[in-house]
């Protein structure tokens, strides 16, 4: 696997590179308080046929910590992230704080995405929220990130619902059954809205894909263009 550091015009993000290359590209994008590395069983996997790229998202790992974030943020980093690397369209998979990424850059740029898969994505609902405390010790992600994350998640703008619509890349949406805390409901709306999308329950929790990596990876290589490769 290759480690890059890209500039995508307002900050710089570490990329992990691995795979074929003349695969088709595929993007997988970590959670909150994750990294690239977090994906790093799946990627293997994929790895096989595809091109797959996995960076740290802005305040994470070894992509750069500039104090400002926002899903909107990201979702712009990911646009850098394709136009540096000389891709038109890819595959996106996002977990959780990723996964609102990647619907959010599907509703932006339609053409740009040729299938989706949301893991545990939390849906543009209100819901509660309740300040975390910050754990001691040094941390390898910016915790100014948990509180900009987290206030957006509790009053999501209504453009995030209603634009669900403009989606069309083939959606999976993938969801981890009543151990998660994300409301199991809420999915379920949201892979309706989303015009071909579909729901797939793995019960494992929230870490779909780190508690149940063989059925995470049989689910989205059955998903992908062209099927397990």
């Amino acid at each position: 696997m290759e480690l890059r550091l890209i500039d995508t015009g307002e900050v710089r993000l570490a990329c992990r590179v691995s795979g074929n290359p003349d695969g088709p590209p595929v993007m997988l994008l970590h959670a909150l308080g994750e990294s690239s590395t977090d994906w790093d069983a799946i990627a293997e996997e994929l790895a096989a046929g595809w091109r797959v790229y996995v960076p740290d998202l802005r305040g994470h790992g070894r992509s750069d910590w500039p104090g400002r974030y926002s899903f909107e943020l990201m979702r712009d980093d990911v646009v850098g992230l394709l136009n540096a690397l000389g891709l038109d369209q890819v595959t996106l998979v996002g977990h959780s704080m990723g996964g609102v990424v990647a619907h959010l850059f599907a509703q932006a740029h339609p053409e740009r995405v040729e299938r989706l898969v949301l893991e545990e994505a939390p849906a543009p609902y209100p819901r509660d929220h309740k300040e975390t405390e910050r754990p001691d010790g040094e941390l390898d992600f910016d915790w100014d990130v948990v509180t900009a994350v987290h206030t957006q998640l509790a009053t999501p703008p209504s453009h995030w619902h209603s634009g669900l619509a403009a989606i069309t890349a083939p959606t999976l949406v993938i969801a981890g059954g009543s151990r998660s805390h994300i409301p199991q409901d809420q999915l379920a709306q949201m892979a309706r809205l989303i015009p071909g999308g579909r729901l797939l329950t793995i019960p494992s929790g929230h870490l779909v894909h780190a508690e149940r990596p063989e059925d995470f990876t049989a689910a989205v290589l059955g998903f992908l263009p062209g099927g397990r490769r």
